[in-house]
Parts: C-alpha cells; structure tokens; sequence
C-alpha cells in the first residue's frame, strides 16, 4: 500500500536526503521543526531543514484513508478530512502536533479507548532512516520490523516523510454528558466498562475522556471527579464555545452541578470538540494569566493556542523568571516541572491517583482510556492486548524543598509506576536509569532495529536523547 506522492513531495524528500547526507559525521541530527511538543527544551539553532513535508497529499473519501507529508500537523488534517465528514482514528489534543510526532513519540485521545493509539492507524510509512535511506514500511512487506518499531522511537531510528493513515467517519456534533463519580475506584470500574462495551448507562459512547479536580472538592466536600462520554449525533439543539471568555475544562463541574441528576450535558461541533482542549493547552493557561477574565479579554484570540503558550513556557524556562519569583515568596529550594502523561492499568488507578493527590498534589489532572485496536505489539511501547490502561496527565510545577534531588517527584512518580505495572511517555523529563529504561521500553527490539536501520549510528540513541540529552 503506496502512499501517494506528488512532485513537490518527492522534491521534499530528496533535499532531506541530501541535507542529511551532507551532514557532517560527528554533528548532531534532529529535526528542525516549527513548533515542537516536546518538553525537553532546546535552542532553536541548527538541525535537519524538512521543508516541503507539511502537506496533506491526497484524501480517499472512499477506502477512508489520507496520504500525508510526516511534518503535516492534525490542525491541517483535520481541516482536510472534515469536509468529507471524516477524521483521523485518534486526533491528538494540541493543534501543532505532527503526525510523524503522534507515530514516534505517542499520541492519545478520547478516541483512543477504542482506537488505540494514532501509530496503530499508520497503514504504511515512508521513512528516512539513519543510513540515508527512503524504506517503506507497512505490517505485509520487509519492513514489518521498522513499521512496528516506529512507535515511540522519537526519530532515533528515522523520520517520516510520508505517511498513508486510516480515517474514521464522524457525525457533526457531540453531545456530551459529564458525570460526577464519588471517588478514583467507582470511576475506575466505569471506564472498565466504558472500554469494552462502549456505552454507559444505556447510551452509546464515541468519546470518553474526564477530569480530576482532587479527591474532594474543599468547598463543598463532595468529589470531583468526572468522566466526559461524548456521542456523535447530527443534530444539536444548541452549541456552546470555548474560544472566546469560557473556559472547557471549568464548564465540566459548573454543567454537572446545574443538573437535577448530577450530569452535565452541552454540545459542540465535531471540530470545536476536537480542539477544546487546546485554546487553554488544558488548563496551562492559567498559570499565564490567559483564565483571568480581564486579561482574555485582553489576550487576542488567535493566540490563544498550545503553540503560542508552549513558547511563552520555553522564555520562561530560559530566563527562569517563574522559578525566581516562586522561590522567593515560598521559601523553597527550587522549582520542579512536572510535565508527564503516564499510562496505568485501570485496575491500578485509584492506587496511582492517591499516591500522586498524597505525593505530589497538582490539580487537575486528565484521565483517559486506552485499549490497543488488536493484537498487534509494539515493541518500544510494550502495552498488553486486551487490557483496558488510563492515560493520567498532569502538566505543572511542585516545590523542591532542602536536599532535594532537581528531578525528586519526577523520579517519585517513576518508581510508582514501575510499581504499579505502568509506563510513561517520553516527551518530557525521564530519570530511569539504563537497566529500568531498557525493560521498560524494548532495550533489546531496539538495539536490534537500530543496527538495521542505522548501523552507523547517524541518529541519537533513544536513551541519550529521551534520558541523558
């Protein structure tokens, strides 16, 4: 199965080649990109220029399948595919996200309960390896290898240049239910059920994800936990917009509490459900002041956007501005972020969820299920077929008191999860040691994919890059 190429695409990849080629041996390779998801901050000198691969190459409304260039973000795949009332199986939450980044560094969603991960939809892939090489790699050729490894292996392995992905058909709107559970275990066994029959409480579940205020909410006692089940339907009495002064996240428990029966429903486009979460990159906005009604009104709307706040984030870490002013009027040592998105076993939640309100004490967090589609494995990201994880992410700061190490709770929520059969994306701070890291994540799969696929080791290795830097 050919991804479909066009002239200016080929164009593309030969000057990728040739720039990679020119490389000198001993110069650090990584991509050159736009805007960047991850949290492993860098200057924004050199790299490898991959201009030209940012394109949606073809639609098929019939077989439900788009060909894309690897830089292509979901915002403009999402725009493509929507007028065919079609999407992506799995639409990361941020607007900037690539799909070559969703394939080799993870992605996940409100979808994924039921579709996986976005690198299970990936029908082949174009890849420029660390040899210089184009291979394309699909699940029937002799490639199978690299299309199963790609999967968390962050462009250490190669870079996608081209990718033929499964598209999913949508309805225009979702009508949403928020619902209210006592506490992390009652929530826990919803979504065991949620993920495998995709209904709860006699109606249809498309989309589940939710929200964790806390274990109780102070003011009234009463728990703050919901889970979000959306149905795709195409008709819709009325929409709300999170885009302009309300905020998505805060309707959750205002809609829940208005309800006689404790669920909050509303509405929303299928596009503006997509993107909810990203005019507030979730709710890492208010640390910039963008939630203060003064100050949105203030705060154009066109950069109200994960990209915009990612690069306000990426000043503050260099100048440390944040971190001066925090230890200052606390007292502390320093300043840690805490920037993760980890997948735990449903039936470890509750122990996860009270660790970290106990441990670490970041509110919200965000919930959502996970299921594999089939029983394909993925080597680098050894999930279990059948088993029903949640993804928890939490996206602040903690205070470092006397003593402690700079990666102290970072490090605490490791060894938790290790202890609770979990496992952690590697988008941001990672503190495993080599042994930890290679059990967690395909050592062995890996060094031999990586002999394969560049012997010479052009590309960083996973671990120098995801651990070490």
């Amino acid at each position: 199965m050919t991804v479909a190429r066009s002239a200016a695409h080929e164009q593309a990849v030969a000057a990728a080649r040739a720039r990679l080629a020119a490389l000198p041996s001993d110069a650090p390779v990584r991509l050159k990109k736009r805007t960047s998801n991850l949290f492993r901050f860098r200057d924004g000198r050199g790299g490898l220029e991959v201009d030209g691969l940012d394109r949606v190459l073809h639609v098929d409304p019939e077989a439900r399948t788009a060909d894309v260039g690897g830089m292509t973000t979901y915002e403009d795949l999402v725009a493509a595919t929507l007028p065919h009332g079609l999407m992506p199986l799995v639409v990361p939450q941020l607007k900037t996200i690539t799909l070559g980044g969703a394939v080799v560094g993870l992605g996940i969603e409100s979808t994924s309960f039921r579709d996986g991960l976005p690198h299970e939809s990936v029908l082949s892939a174009d890849v420029l390896t660390g040899a210089g090489e184009i291979v394309t790699a699909a699940p029937d050729n002799d490639a199978a290898d690299l299309w199963a490894g790609l999967a968390n292996s962050y462009g250490t392995l190669g870079y996608a240049v081209a990718l033929r992905i499964e598209l999913a058909p949508v309805q225009p709107f979702v009508r949403l239910r928020h619902v209210r559970f006592d506490d992390a275990a009652s929530l826990a066994k919803a979504v065991e059920v949620i993920a495998v029959e995709h209904a709860y409480d006699g109606e249809a579940v498309d989309v589940v994800d939710g929200t964790v205020f806390g274990p109780t909410e102070t003011a009234s006692g009463r728990a703050e936990q919901y889970l979000t089940l959306g149905r795709m339907v195409s008709e819709a009495p009325s929409l709300s917009d999170y885009t302009g002064q309300d905020v998505y996240y805060r309707s959750i428990p205002r809609l829940a509490d208005a309800a006689p029966d404790g669920v909050g429903v509303d509405h929303l486009s299928i596009h503006d459900y997509l993107w909810r979460w990203d005019t507030d990159w979730f709710w890492c906005s208010r640390a910039l002041g963008a939630q203060h009604p003064a100050v949105r009104r203030l705060w154009p709307g066109r950069y109200r956007r994960s990209d915009v706040y990612r690069r306000l984030v990426a000043l503050d870490r260099r100048l440390g501005l944040s971190e001066r002013i925090q230890t200052r009027v606390t007292g502390a040592a320093g300043v840690e972020p805490i920037i993760q998105d980890v997948e735990v076993p449903v039936e470890r939640l509750a122990e996860f969820l009270d660790f970290f309100h106990r441990e670490i004490g970041i509110s919200p967090v965000w919930v959502c299920p996970l299921r594999l589609r089939g029983h394909q494995t993925w080597p680098l990201y050894p999930l279990e077929p059948d088993r029903t994880y949640v993804n928890v992410g939490f996206w602040s700061d903690a205070l470092l008191q006397p003593g402690m190490a700079r990666d102290h709770h970072n490090r605490l929520i490791e060894r938790t999860l290790m202890e609770l059969e979990g496992h952690k994306s590697l988008y941001s701070t990672a503190s495993y040691t080599r042994e930890e890291f290679d059990a967690l994540y395909g050592g062995a799969a890996y060094r031999g994919l990586k002999a394969r696929y560049d012997p010479a080791g052009r590309l960083p290795d996973l671990y120098t890059k995801c651990v070490t830097g």
